[in-house]
């Protein structure tokens, strides 16, 4: 079992910078792959970015590229989100979700993940 929990979002203007965390727990390995995905109002789930627990590999879906970069924070045990130049499309419920191993080409689906946090609302306004 692995548990998720997401925190930082909020509400904040276009062009405005936000980190998310997700602090993981339970039985997670190097291998294990953690992914940021965001939910809009009505939409389905897309991939935001990647990356193996172990830290050595990442992803990005091209709308975030050169602005979002994912990375893990080992003494807090986290994977965070640092989310620059945030445009009004940003905005939805960001979910981070755990796979049992990182795959670049497996990252983008939703239903590869096991294991779910809450969600995390982020807000960008004009």
């Amino acid at each position: 079992q692995v548990q998720l929990v997401e925190s930082g979002g909020g509400l904040v203007q276009a062009g405005d910078s936000l980190r998310l965390s997700c602090a993981a727990s339970g039985r997670i390995f190097g291998r294990n792959g953690i992914t940021w995905f965001r939910q809009a109002p009505g939409k389905e789930r897309v991939f935001v970015a990647s990356i193996r627990w172990s830290g050595d590999s990442t992803s990005y879906s091209d709308s975030v590229k050169g602005r979002f970069t994912i990375s893990r924070d080992n003494p807090k045990n986290t994977v965070d989100l640092q989310m620059n130049s945030l445009k009004v499309e940003d905005t939805g419920v960001y979910y981070c979700a755990a796979s049992l191993v990182f795959d670049v080409r497996t990252a983008p689906i939703a239903k590869a993940y096991s294991y779910w946090g809450q969600g995390t609302t982020v807000t960008v306004s004009t």
